[in-house]
């Protein structure tokens, strides 16, 4: 099953499983997050407690996206119960354009840590069920107010250096009220980051990751496919600048989808009962690795057929900007 929200012409929210061209509405839902924590009461599952509310009315699903009235597939109304977080170095070719980034000026030689949290990984990031394999990398993104919905532009702070895709696949989680946390599923993502920040030094990634994001249109409910091939391309004028294969899925891992979601569930802090959680699970796709360097105006894509619809997002102008000396003492 694969869920979407959306909003009608007066702007009421309703939820929507995707049949073919059209989405049919799950009849009283209004969102994803109320249709979890529903099934979460109920001791069910998500898939049983949409077929228990039964689906009502049909839209058109390319108008709605067409319009941007496709929201992203899972929220929460106040912004600031969400943690957009992620994790690096996860994927079996994520290590080389990282490496190429963080090694130093004229020495090739040197295992940079890179390398070494990426080594560790593929030793140790897929132990038995149950058990705690070793860490992954792990940054923060944001909050819910950096989540920008399929089809719309990033806005680029003024300090930007780059505006750079990370086409990954996102866990969406919701917090129950016995605090543990629930997966409802997964959807294609588009972690974007600043790519030329990072690469000045490895302890700059903090700062790069402080960006826009976005992840859908569709929450793919149940447990993800082994393997996925997808892809990933930039249009620039309406003319494809850049493509290349997307990877993804524990075979295309060097940790289990189960020790990342240890090693971010462990923290006390991330289980208060109704938060939302997006996790980013990493990627070993970038255009930046292959020279590229987008501009305002640049359109994203990225597919996956098991996914459903791709996820598009261009690039827009930049935010307004924050002087120094803006701060005021009281």
């Amino acid at each position: 099953m694969r869920l979407v929200q959306f909003e009608l012409g007066n702007g009421e929210r309703r939820v929507g499983v995707v049949e073919g061209n059209t989405l049919r509405e799950v009849q009283g839902a209004h969102s994803v997050r109320e249709l979890a924590l529903g099934a979460i009461k109920a001791g069910t599952g998500l898939v049983q407690q949409v077929q228990g509310l039964g689906l009502g009315d049909s839209h058109d699903y390319a108008a709605l996206l067409a319009e941007l009235k496709i929201l992203p597939p899972l929220d929460h109304p106040d912004p600031a119960h969400m943690l957009i977080s992620g994790t690096g170095l996860t994927h079996l070719g994520s290590a080389s354009a990282r490496d190429k980034m963080h090694q130093q000026a004229g020495d090739d030689s040197a295992m940079t840590d890179t390398m070494r949290i990426f080594k560790w990984g593929v030793e140790g990031g897929k132990p038995a069920a149950g058990q705690a394999g070793v860490q992954p990398e792990w940054f923060y993104k944001g909050d819910g107010s950096i989540v920008v919905r399929p089809g719309a532009a990033f806005a680029v702070p003024p300090f930007a250096e780059d505006a750079g895709e990370e086409p990954e696949i996102g866990g969406l989680y919701v917090i129950g009220h016995d605090r543990k946390p629930y997966r409802l599923g997964f959807a294609v993502g588009n972690e974007f980051s600043d790519h030329v920040m990072e690469r000045k030094n490895y302890l700059y990634l903090a700062h790069s990751k402080l960006r826009s994001c976005s992840y859908g249109p569709e929450l793919r409910v149940g447990e993800l496919p082994q393997h996925l091939a997808g892809s990933s391309r930039i249009l620039r004028n309406g003319e494809e600048i850049w493509r290349n294969e997307f990877l993804s899925g524990e075979a295309n891992m060097c940790h289990s989808l189960e020790n990342l979601e240890y090693h971010h569930f462990k923290y006390s802090q991330f289980l208060k009962p109704g938060d939302v959680h997006i996790h980013f699970f990493g990627t070993a796709t970038l255009s930046f690795a292959d020279g590229i360097r987008t501009q305002p105006g640049d359109v994203f894509e990225i597919s996956q057929a098991e996914f459903g619809a791709p996820l598009i997002n261009g690039i827009g102008s930049s935010d307004a900007a924050f002087e120094p000396g803006q701060v005021t003492p009281l």
